[in-house]
């Protein structure tokens, strides 16, 4: 497989040196398949050594940065991808189904995924000129951009910081920072300032998610939701479904589906202790939305999952 300097396309040798560099040590860092913390508060290493099968997960508030493979984002009926000339930005937690398309032992999936802060956003949007309009329609909180050569130097030394660990606590928050005006003074700038702006609608649907997130065990209420939002019921549940692309009980469904699953793959829990674990009642209805989601039911899934290759 040729290297990355070889690849022909101009605007993606200009990206070369930086993305070698950028490969090279995440690989350091994320020594092993999976997603490992950096030393860098706020930083993460995705590393994948074989493309996989399409899993659904909620994604919180990031950039990914893909150096090397490629990865499929579905939602909503459409498919974002990723790869060492595009980056993925979600600007609120969303339910997503990731897939890998592009990795091997040689050359495997790696990407760095760096935490969205909106206020920082917010904070560097007086200073970024407004030609966005007001987000009385927020639009999806998903967004796909050209990875620019300047948001891969501000990733670059972000990376670098973790062999610096005097210089990190105070220079890191400085390429956070320029990290997120790369960002905004990127193509899809006006949008993310839409999406993360305090008062907009967004944000509070971004609230009842957090609230979601926290109690989705428990019965949902959609007035304890509105409230959280400080919205009226009808307009959350309008807004969160143009956010999210799902109602809210569809997204506490999620929630809990996906929670069952880490629980029978990483804590070994039987399928009736998992649900109702995340609060389901009927195992019979567990089972059957479990089936729906990740295709086949609670046991075989999990047996099929823990199979070694």
């Amino acid at each position: 497989m040729p290297s990355i300097a070889s690849i022909a396309a101009p605007e993606f040798r200009d990206r070369a040196p930086a993305l070698a560099e950028l490969a090279a040590r995440l690989a350091r860092i994320g020594g092993g398949d999976g997603v490992h913390d950096t030393p860098v508060a706020g930083a993460a290493v995705i590393r994948a050594s074989a493309p996989s099968q399409p899993l659904p997960a909620v994604y919180d508030p990031s950039v990914c940065i893909v150096v090397q493979g490629r990865k499929h984002a579905l939602f909503d009926g459409a498919t974002y991808v990723y790869d060492p000339m595009h980056c993925l930005i979600v600007s609120t937690s969303l339910p997503i189904t990731g897939r890998i398309i592009e990795a091997s032992s040689a050359r495997p999936y790696l990407c760095l995924r760096i935490d969205l802060d909106p206020r920082i956003v917010e904070a560097l949007s007086s200073q970024v000129e407004e030609d966005a309009p007001g987000d009385s329609a927020p639009g999806r909180a998903l967004l796909v951009a050209e990875t620019s050569p300047a948001l891969l130097d501000a990733a670059l030394r972000l990376v670098r910081l973790a062999d610096e660990p005097d210089a990190a606590p105070v220079l890191a928050p400085l390429a956070m920072r320029e990290i997120h005006f790369r960002l905004l003074t990127g193509a899809l700038g006006p949008q993310l300032r839409a999406l993360c702006r305090s008062d907009g609608q967004a944000r509070r649907v971004g609230r009842a998610i957090a609230l979601l997130r926290e109690r989705y065990a428990e019965p949902l209420r959609i007035e304890a939701l509105a409230e959280a939002a400080h919205m009226s019921a009808s307009s959350l549940y309008e807004r969160f479904r143009e956010v999210t692309a799902m109602s809210p009980l569809q997204f506490q469904k999620r929630l809990r589906l996906q929670e069952a699953r880490r629980l029978m793959l990483s804590d070994g829990l039987e399928a009736a202790a998992a649900a109702h674990r995340v609060g389901y009642e009927s195992p019979s209805h567990f089972s059957r939305e479990y089936r729906r989601l990740f295709g086949a039911p609670p046991r075989r899934d999990a047996a099929t999952a823990r199979a070694p290759d």
